[in-house]
Formats: C-alpha cells, structure tokens, sequence
C-alpha cells in the first residue's frame, strides 16, 4: 500500500496545507477527496450562498489539482461511508485531514477513526490547518480554555507559529478513482445577487490586495461602515481557501498598527475555536446564563419580521440588515449593531437571530457565528454583558454622512444628514413623502425592558 487519502473539509487549498503535503510525502501517490456531506445538510446548515460559494472553492481547487497533474475526487453522502469506500477503492492505509472543533466534527472523526482502525488503517489529524493557534496550544492555570479574550490574546501572540508551507508541485492520484461532477454555482438557487467569488486563488488575490493597499489604515478605520475597509476575508477564512497561519505571517510582515490589529482579529477567530472546542454545547445553549425571559418568538413575530426584513425603522439597523440578504455578508461594525438590536433592544433569544445569519452568511460558522451572538447578548464572554448599543448613536458615529444608509435604504437616499439617522423626526409633507416606517420600538422603553428582564433596574 503506498496510497494516502486527504479530506478536504474547511481547508480547500493547495497552499499552506500540512494534510495533504504529509499525505504526499515520499512519493506517495494521493486521492483528494471531498465529500459532500449529507449530514451538513440535514442539519439544515446548506444555505444556497455557502452552497455556491462551495461550488466555486471546489472547482478552483480541482483546476489547481490538474495543473499539477492530479484531480479532486468528490462523493457525496456520510462521511464516514464515502471515505471508506475510496480506502476500499485504492488499498489506501492512511487518510489526512484537518482538526476542527465543532461537537458534530468530533464525533465525524471519531467514526472515521474507529471505522479507519477496525481495517488496519490510520487516520492522521492536523493542527494549525483552520486555525493559526490551535485549540488547547494555550491554556489558563486551573483550566482548559481561556473564557476572556485580552489574556488570551497575549499568550496567542507569544506561541510559536509553524512555517508557511508551499503548494505541491505534483500530486499523483491513483487510477481509476470514480468521481461525482463537480458542483456548479449556477445549479444553486436562492443566492444573493451581490454573493462574492469563491475559491483558492480569489482568496490569494484578495489577500496580496488587502496587504498593499488596505491594511496600513485598517486599526483606524476596521468601524468605517460606509468606507467597506476591512479585508473582507472571512469567507475565504471560513472555506479554508485562505490559511490563517500565513495571513498572520503576511501581515506580521507587512508591519505597523493596521496590521497588528488584523492579526488581533484573527486571533479573535482562534479564541472562539478554543471556547466552542472545550464548551462545544455553547453552540446551542448560553456560555454564561444571564437567566433571561427571552420574549417568544411567537409575542415578537412582528419585531423578528421587520428586523430580518430591514424595516425596522433604524436606518442603520436596517441598512445591515439589507446588506446581508443582498451579499450574504455584512460588516463588522453591523453585525454588532443588528445583534444588539436584537438581543437588548428588542430582547429576542440570541439563537433567533443566529439562525438567520447561518441562513445567509457566506462566511457563517459555528463557532465565530453563535459565539459572536452570544458576545453581543451578554451570554457569552463579553465582560461587560449588559451593554446595550444605541443605533442613532453608532450611525452617527460610524456612518456621519449617512452614506452607508442611503446605499443600502435607498428610501432616505434625499435626506441630508440632519433626518438621515432619525427620519421619524420629519415633520407633515416631507415625513409622508418617506416611505419609511416609524421605529418599531422606543429606545428608551427597549431599554428599561431589558434592564428590568435583567433585574438591572
């Protein structure tokens, strides 16, 4: 036997990619798989923008493969079944691939591992692959994670980090290995229009783009909602096309403030890898219970409704809210606001609004997604968990002309900065020309709700 498997999860790349070149290691010859997993999508985390997103990751990956005289092998249906059948296929004893962190992963590699072993084969798991820390590589005295970012971020920052490595420069795969065609964005249905281009060289090229030309102001404008000046690399992060180890290295490279804080928001990726790895059932249920009396989502269909529509009245809010169903991502600086909105606000239960963002995200994950939701509603490991933003406040303080707002409201595209953030202050015919609704809710009544739900009155 001298055939090894790689399979491809959230890593598709050929560069930066210890799997696959331990896998080709000696000569070896290669079948890179990938399975399209049915039980991802029985658990309803198949959006049509990942979908096709997906599609385009794997075709460019496939063309990287037959550049160096390989091809991707793809199968769809259990994981676990679909890998044994290519080690059955080609006597392979060995199969790489990539740690991962969430409970449902765990348990996919265990089943791999056992099913693997039982027939005298080996399963090879990899760190550092979609992480540049690994989970667990740093750890708190008396514990086996960190629940608080800042000193996790200086032990980050001081853990030696593996070196780059290149794209093979051959890949041998074995013959005779049946293949499914390779999916196609175009077959996927319900995208959204402005959806961003996937796959490996996309991410590169996005990459060497943010390092020359974006990353020198990033620290002093990453909040910039109408000026669109962060890398917008998540999603790319998120498939894997991009390697979190180099984009830490590139930009440690690259130098300066901006880039110190990107890096710091890659490390803020590693942190709620390592948060959801030792607590995987945060991903479903409060990190820190604030014991709240969450309104049904039956009482706030209405406020639930106009808040995933962008009509809520918060020009702001809404104009995020619209940018995610438009480009199945939002900014940052949004993503706060809306979740804040939602949670403290409105005091809607955080998985409401979490499910929503898995049914649009490109770039949607467990672990950043639910981990990042709870932040914001103060169940998870923000300190200071009963912050409530004010929407009015951060618009005018991150959007001051409004131009974010008319870009995505074109309602108040004609109101000059005096109305754009708070048109319900128009008055007779020049409020009836607007077609916009009032707020759905009193800043100040959400407020006292929240604190009174809080027991923080």
């Amino acid at each position: 036997m001298n055939v090894s498997v790689v399979l491809f999860t959230a890593d598709l790349r050929l560069h930066d990619h210890p799997p696959l070149r331990a896998a080709a290691g000696g000569g070896r010859q290669v079948v890179p798989l990938f399975v399209r997993d049915r039980g991802v999508a029985d658990a309803g985390f198949g959006c049509a923008n990942r979908l096709a997103f997906l599609a385009d990751c794997l075709a460019d990956l496939d063309a990287g493969l037959r550049e160096r005289g390989g091809r991707l092998v793809v199968r769809s249906g259990d994981v676990v079944d679909e890998v044994a059948k290519v080690v059955a296929e080609t006597d392979a004893d060995e199969v790489h691939m990539a740690a991962d962190v969430s409970a449902y992963a765990h348990r996919r590699e265990e089943r791999l591992r056992a099913a693997l072993e039982a027939d005298g084969r080996r399963l090879h798991v990899h760190d550092t692959v979609t992480t540049a820390v690994a989970p667990g590589a740093v750890t708190p005295a008396g514990s086996d994670h960190f629940a608080v970012f800042t000193p996790y971020f200086r032990h980050w920052d001081r853990h030696p980090s593996r070196d780059v490595l290149g794209a093979p420069r051959a890949v041998r795969v074995p013959d005779g290995v049946g293949s499914e065609p390779l999916p196609a964005r175009e077959d996927v249905s319900g995208t959204s229009p402005g959806l961003a281009a996937g796959g490996e060289r996309e991410a590169r090229k996005r990459l060497t783009a943010w390092l020359r030309d974006g990353i020198g102001a990033y620290e002093d404008r990453h909040d910039d909602l109408p000026g669109d000046a962060t890398s917008r690399l998540s999603p790319h992060l998120h498939f894997g096309t991009l390697s979190p180890v180099e984009a830490v290295h590139r930009a440690r490279e690259a130098g300066g403030p901006g880039a110190e804080a990107f890096v710091r928001q890659l490390a803020w990726r590693d942190f709620h890898r390592q948060v959801l790895a030792a607590r995987p059932a945060s991903s479903a249920a409060d990190y820190r219970t604030r014991h709240d009396r969450w309104r049904s989502e039956r009482d706030a269909r209405d406020d639930i409704e106009a808040w995933r529509e962008g009509r809520t009245g918060y020009p702001v809010v809404d104009a995020a809210m619209r940018q995610l169903r438009h480009e199945g991502w939002m900014h940052n600086r949004g993503r706060l606001l809306v979740a804040s909105f939602l949670t403290k606000t409105l005091y809607v239960d955080w998985r409401v609004g979490a499910r929503h963002f898995l049914d649009l995200l490109v770039d949607g994950d467990v672990a950043n997604n639910q981990l990042n939701w709870q932040w914001t509603a103060g169940t998870g490991t923000d300190t200071r968990p009963n912050r409530v933003l004010n929407p009015v406040l951060q618009s005018r303080r991150y959007d001051p002309d409004g131009t974010y707002i008319r870009r995505w409201v074109p309602e108040l595209a004609g109101l000059d900065r005096a109305f754009v953030h708070e048109p319900w202050k128009l008055r007779g015919l020049d409020r009836a020309a607007v077609d916009y609704p009032d707020p759905i809710v009193d800043l100040a009544e959400g407020l006292e709700r929240f604190k009174r739900a809080r027991d923080r009155d």
